[in-house]
């Protein structure tokens, strides 16, 4: 008997990737495609898997959010409102499940992540694991139990507001909750802060980063006391380009929690993730593995 094949899509607010896999070790298709309007994106995303030449058993899609994760909503599948020009209310979801007529899973970008880093990757045999990316806004993957974490809503915990540290002052850039986590230390937060300079001009040196490390570690002074993960993954492109951040954010973590809770691997416990770039589109394929019914790696 063959082996199954999955297709993924990663939607993000300025590219998409389409992707057909067996696994991690065997892609057999990957297409990028810009992020454009709702009906040319998702256009081509449908003529991107209706194109493959693989058969393919189920569909993963792992969205950038907000998103509406209620299978009984009548907006299950769609982006609600979001900040993405023309993009709220757009249906995702079902209108590529009908395009393809295979089983479908549906979640937010991060916790797809989160769930491939727990397949293959930095969170490997756990059961509790979060993902952290820090780049245009700042989004947790939560994963409990074995499953992301449901509510009326799924985790925007990039939109708590951290205790700040001493001396900052900057205003925050969120455009509903002005200095949230996402609004401190954002890209778009460090460039505001810069003063519409890249961040990749600032030292290693730069104050910049202690604000940013503290806040980051209070985003998982959060997760750790809400959920007490087994680790925390911390990527995107922030932390991409600026790697000196994790062993700050270790750190200040276990500044932060004061001995309260002891963590299991030490500074390593805020890691980085073990997929790197394509932590994300396999997320997809780890959803299209779960609407199949396959749990294991």
């Amino acid at each position: 008997m063959s082996e199954p094949i999955y297709a993924g899509v990663e939607l993000g607010g300025t590219k998409c990737v389409v992707i057909v896999a067996h696994g991690p070790e065997d892609v057999l298709e990957r297409k990028t495609i810009p992020t454009t309007t709702p009906e040319e994106t998702l256009g081509a995303i449908e003529a991107a898997l209706l194109e493959s030449t693989h058969r393919f058993d189920a569909l993963g899609i792992a969205s950038f959010g907000p998103v509406d994760l209620d299978e009984r909503s009548r907006s299950y599948g769609h982006i609600v409102r979001t900040s993405k020009p023309g993009w709220s209310d757009s249906d995702v979801a079902r209108r590529l499940e009908r395009a393809t007529g295979v089983p479908m899973a549906f979640d937010t970008d991060v916790n797809g992540a989160a769930l491939s880093e727990m397949r293959w990757g930095a969170g490997r045999g756990m059961q509790d694991f979060a993902y952290i990316t820090v780049g245009t806004g700042i989004g947790v993957g939560l994963i409990v139990n074995g499953k992301p974490t449901r509510g009326f809503a799924h985790s925007e915990l990039g939109h708590i507001r951290p205790a700040r540290l001493a001396g900052d002052d900057f205003a925050g850039c969120c455009p509903y909750h002005g200095d949230c986590a996402e609004g401190l230390a954002s890209g778009p937060a460090l460039k505001a802060r810069l003063g519409g300079r890249s961040f990749d001009e600032a030292p290693e040196d730069d104050p910049l980063w202690e604000t940013t490390a503290w806040t980051i570690a209070q985003v998982c002074h959060v997760i750790v006391c809400a959920a007490a993960p087994h680790a925390i993954a911390l990527g995107g492109g922030v932390l991409d380009r600026q790697q000196h951040l994790l062993q700050r954010v270790n750190r200040m973590l276990g500044e932060s929690l004061n001995g309260y809770m002891p963590l299991p691997c030490g500074s390593n416990y805020v890691r980085p993730p073990a997929l790197g770039p394509n932590a994300g589109p396999l997320g997809a394929i780890a959803l299209a593995m779960t609407a199949s019914g396959r749990t294991s790696a």
